[in-house]
């Protein structure tokens, strides 16, 4: 008896809210109606049937049609202002709608699962259960993803490599993980070629929203990797966390140290202004010293003698493609090693 009086107690709410709605949205059109324009014509004046006017003149173009009928007497076109805003590329107001639709439908969104959290508790007389981990339960009753992950997050970390300096690899990490959003969305305005890639950087600069601050992101945080890769190559070293068994781990920290300087000296080429063409040119005649196998050296990183067009482009491609997965595949090597084998015990 309680379970069905709650049931037709939450229906008679229901329906006492709709009536409101249906009653407020009522007066509404009827205030709106009841506001239309008058189209500026007197009272006992026969309103112009308009589509008569438009088949006529369709008809018949060399008749003089009567003063009411020209363009002077036509009302004026209705505008649709979001059209507006996108043909004649105006920007009046465009966030006013954006607001009002998340703050109302966000609101809407909360009371009606509101409703639904507490009818769901009313009829199945059971503490409320969370979305997330109703979620969680039918992938793993399914895939049995729990005990594996458990597993692998679970392990404890030891007391002595809670302080800051075992943290550099983790925000080495981080920023390249920053790295890689940010640079995506430049990668969406970025034109890769001698003719564009220096006004591409303007526009990301000057026009697109935000886009200064995401390349001004990109740019420090590019510098922050390099710093903290090498900062958390120097503490492996200074307290032996290279010697048995972790060689690999030695190994792997290396090559994705070499990663990151190659990830700066592509990233550097891209604006392609005096600073990074001469930067770069510098930069590869330095592996032209090397005696034998200078000039193949050269040859290699600038993809040709000089820094040229293919040499933007493959720098391009190596910076976003390449050098990512690659360092994505020893990342992965280097933090799976890390788990198994722990972290080093300091000397």
């Amino acid at each position: 008896m309680k379970i069905q009086f709650r049931r037709s107690y939450l229906i008679a709410i229901l329906g006492v809210i709709l009536a409101i709605f249906v009653i407020f949205f009522g007066i509404i059109g009827q205030s709106q109606a009841g506001s239309a324009p008058s189209e500026n014509r007197p009272v006992n004046e026969t309103p112009i049937d308009w589509s008569q006017v438009k088949a006529l003149f369709s008809e018949n173009t060399h008749i003089l049609l009567p003063s009411k009928y020209t363009a002077a007497g036509l009302p004026p076109p209705e505008q649709d202002p979001c059209l507006h805003c996108h043909i004649t590329g105006e920007e009046k107001g465009l966030w006013t709608p954006l607001v009002r639709w998340i703050f109302f439908g966000g609101a809407g969104l909360l009371f009606a699962f509101g409703i639904y959290r507490s009818s769901s508790v009313w009829v199945n007389r059971a503490p409320w259960k969370p979305l997330t981990t109703r979620t969680a339960d039918w992938f793993d009753s399914r895939y049995e993803i729990s005990e594996p992950l458990s597993k692998f997050l679970s392990k404890p970390v030891p007391k002595f490599a809670q302080r800051w300096w075992y943290c550099l690899g983790g925000i080495t990490a981080f920023l390249f993980v920053v790295l890689g959003i940010t640079g995506i969305m430049l990668a969406f305005y970025y034109k890769p070629t001698p003719e564009a890639a220096y006004s591409s950087i303007q526009f990301i600069e000057t026009q697109v929203n935000f886009g200064s601050a995401t390349r001004m992101i990109h740019h420090w945080s590019a510098n922050g990797m390099i710093l903290m890769c090498t900062a958390h190559m120097i503490r492996v070293f200074i307290m032996g966390a290279y010697k048995k068994p972790r060689e690999f781990n030695w190994v792997s920290g290396v090559l994705l140290l070499l990663l990151t300087l190659g990830f700066g000296l592509t990233g550097y080429l891209l604006p392609w202004d005096q600073r990074a063409y001469w930067a770069t040119t510098v930069a590869t005649e330095i592996g032209a010293a090397i005696p034998v196998v200078g000039d193949l050296i050269l040859v290699f990183a600038r993809f040709g003698w000089d820094v040229a067009a293919e040499t933007l482009t493959r720098f391009y491609a190596l910076h976003i493609l390449i050098l990512p997965l690659v360092t994505l595949a020893f990342m992965g090597a280097h933090f799976l090693m890390v788990r198994r084998q722990g972290v080093a015990k300091p000397l």
